[in-house]
Order: C-alpha cells, then structure tokens, then sequence
C-alpha cells in the first residue's frame, strides 16, 4: 500500500485527493495546507472545474500546516504537490531528498532552471519525479496522439489547438494573478497545449507569438504559431479572460491527409473522426479523466511497472522552456528561437 501525502489543499489539491482516494493500492496518510482552515472547510467547493467539489471526509487523514513536519513525521512513499507555482521546486527537491516520490503539479517551475534543479535532485535521489501535464493523459487528447502516430490517415498537415477559462474572473486578487507566483496565464493555462503540441510533434524549431496584454502587463490571452521546418503548421491559442457565463472550454482541430480529427470539451463533449472516404465516427477512449489517469501511471511508476513513456521530466522542463519562449515572443513582437 502506498502512503501518500498532498501538499496543498485548494481546487488541484482536493482533485488530487479524488483521485488518489480511488486508488485501491494507495491511500492518502497526510495533507497539509499553511492554511488550516483550507482543510476544514471540507464541504465546499474551491475550482470551476467538476471533480473536487462535494463533501471531503478527512477523519483518518493528518493534517498539518508545516511540510517540513509532516514529511519528518509521516513515512510516506509519495507526495501530490498542488500549492502555488512559485514553491513547486523547493518544495519538490525538499521531498525528493527526503527519499519520496513526487508528483508535483504543472508547470514544473517559474524558470528552466528550477526546472533543471528539480530534474537533478531526482536523478540524485533515485525517487520518480512526474509533473502534471494531465493532458497528455485525457481520454480524447491520447487517442488523438494513437491516431497521428498509428499514420493510416497519412501525415498531419495543419493543427489547432485552443483553450479558454474566466480565470481572470474567478481569481482575482488570488496568487493566480500575481504572475511572479503563478507565471500567469501563459505558464498556467495556455501550457496545456503547448504541452501537448511538444507531445504530437517534439520541439519546435521557433515560436511566433501575439498577446492580448492586461493593463498591468500581464497577458490574458495569446496565440502562437510553432514553427515546424516542413510542416506540419501548428498553432495554438489560449486565454483566461472569458465571462464567467462562458466559462471554460478546450478543444482542437487535426487536419491529416486522409481525416480530419476534432474535439470540443463543450456540453456533449465528442472526438470526431471525418474521413476522407467512409463514415463520420466517434472513436472509443479510454474511461476516466486526465487527472485519475495521470495518477495511475504514477502510481504504476512508483511500484516499479513497466509502463510506455507517456511523460518525462525533461519533456516538461521543454514544455517550460517553450512556454518562455513564447511569453518572450509575444513582448518583443518577434519570433523566439526554442533550440
């Protein structure tokens, strides 16, 4: 049975314990929160995203308010990270050293060099480090990924991607609006999918972005074109500054050369098949979300069993580092070499 720690309990921390608490070989032994009150306020809801609101039975769960204390006095085997952007890497590298596992939520980092740091502390202490790029593991975006490299619809010739929310809305005044804790809306939601095209077609050769700017400075919202020599044509939009009655939204357009492949996370949310010859369809995915099914292959890691690489360390320090190249392009008006 693996013993498991969250460290942070708002929206990603409660999705986390969720899914951990269904898994049969795990169970959640500790949470802690610098805010006490974050783990006594189990009965309501902290996200606009279905999966942690509802009740929250901590009755035979420790809770602390200091990680220090409770990795020294709980044995654990694992940790979920879900606090705020700007202490995932002190708080990784604290509890790789101390021998855990650590599953630490996107992005990894503020800079490819905590980044790095994270990676080194891994390699160091033998333990599996994953990051949250739970996209990756969604149901229609992994079957999306099955049907480009399977290639019996030929190569893919143009991709879309794109991703909305009323974060801007939902939380304002919080550490989401403090881009030098958050990383604003380019490292914490547009990320997704810069993620995900790194999946698909490994790193771009340079970004080209355009952004929306608050009246801070800060970007609400952005569109970037991954320059890939040869094809295919990329591109990927994102923003936080929906209305809250539009609320959030993902969805994507693939163009190959035989099929046209498309997904939206609307109302009745369907992945769509249109080939060139034959019928539309709806092809089968897998059950569950990317968030169960990310801690799934973690929990697989940490036993020890053989599973396909789906997401590595490195692979999120590159997401990192395209993430920063397109902030950077979208300021300075100009195309951003990656490599």
């Amino acid at each position: 049975m693996i013993r498991v720690g969250i460290i942070g309990f708002g929206f990603m921390g409660r999705m986390h314990y969720r899914c951990w608490k269904s898994m049969k070989n795990a169970r959640v032994a500790a949470l802690c929160d610098a805010n006490r009150q974050a783990c006594h306020d189990t009965g309501r809801s902290h996200g606009n995203i279905a999966g942690a609101e509802g009740e929250v039975d901590l009755s035979s769960v420790t809770v602390y308010a200091d990680p220090d204390e409770m990795l020294a006095r709980e044995k654990l085997d694992a940790v979920s990270i879900t606090v705020p952007t700007h202490l995932h890497a002190a708080l990784t590298v604290k509890a790789l050293e101390q021998g855990v596992h650590v599953l630490c939520e996107k992005p990894m980092a503020l800079s490819p060099a905590d980044g790095q740091w994270m990676i080194e502390a891994a390699e160091k202490s033998g333990k599996a480090l994953q990051i949250g790029h739970c996209i990756r593991f969604w149901p229609e975006y992994s079957k999306a990924k099955e049907i480009v490299d399977g290639g019996a619809y030929g190569r893919v010739l143009t991709a879309s991607f794109q991703r909305y929310s009323a974060t801007a809305y939902s939380k304002k005044g919080s550490w989401f609006a403090d881009e030098e804790k958050s990383g604003g809306m380019v490292f914490d939601l547009h990320i997704h999918d810069t993620d995900f095209v790194q999946h698909l077609f490994g790193m771009p050769a340079a970004v080209c972005s355009h952004a929306a700017l608050t009246p801070g400075g800060g970007i609400s919202h952005i569109f970037t074109r991954y320059q890939y020599p040869g094809g295919p044509l990329v591109t990927a939009e994102g923003g936080w500054a929906m209305t809250p009655s539009y609320g959030f939204e993902m969805k994507f357009l693939i163009l190959m050369e035989k099929a046209v492949l498309s997904f939206s996370s609307g109302s009745s949310p369907t992945l769509k098949l249109y080939p060139a010859e034959g019928e539309v369809s709806a092809p089968r995915i897998e059950a569950g979300d990317g968030y169960s099914r990310q801690i799934e292959y973690f929990v697989k890691t940490v036993r020890g069993e053989t599973v396909p690489i789906v997401t590595t360390p490195k692979q999120a320090l590159n997401s990192l580092c395209i993430a920063e190249a397109e902030r950077d392009s979208a300021r300075k008006g100009n195309c951003i070499n990656v490599n």
